[in-house]
C-alpha cells in the first residue's frame, strides 16, 4: 500500500478546498491526507457493518405532513418580533466566515 498520495491528488483537494500550498506543505499533505484515507477506509473492515445496524433519528414508518401553502405571515409583526433588524431584513450573529479578519 502506497504511503504518500501523488502530488496530483494534493493538488486536486487543494483546488477543492480552495486554497493555496508551498511545496514543503504538497509534501506534507502527501503523507498526511493518505495516514487520514487510510484511517477511513478501515471502517470497510468492521464485520458485519451493513445498512440495517445504521441509526436514525427517526423510524421507517413516520408520516410526515403534507407541505401545504398557509397564510403569508405579517412582515412587520415579524421585523418586531425580531432582537435585531435592519430594515425589512432580520440580523443573525455570523455563523460562517470567510477567513478574513478571523
Amino acid at each position: 500500500m502506497e504511503e504518500k498520495l501523488t502530488k496530483e491528488e494534493v493538488l486536486h483537494v487543494a483546488d477543492l478546498a480552495r486554497i493555496s500550498l508551498t511545496e514543503e506543505e504538497i509534501e506534507k499533505y502527501r503523507v498526511e491526507l493518505k495516514k487520514l484515507l487510510n484511517d477511513v477506509e478501515k471502517i470497510n473492515d468492521v464485520k458485519g457493518y451493513d445498512d440495517d445496524i445504521l441509526i436514525a433519528c427517526w423510524e421507517e414508518n413516520t408520516t410526515l405532513r403534507k407541505d401545504e401553502p398557509g397564510e403569508m405571515l405579517n412582515p412587520k409583526e415579524v421585523i418586531g418580533n425580531a432582537p435585531r433588524h435592519s430594515g425589512n431584513y432580520i440580523e443573525v450573529p455570523v455563523v460562517i466566515s470567510d477567513g478574513e479578519g478571523a
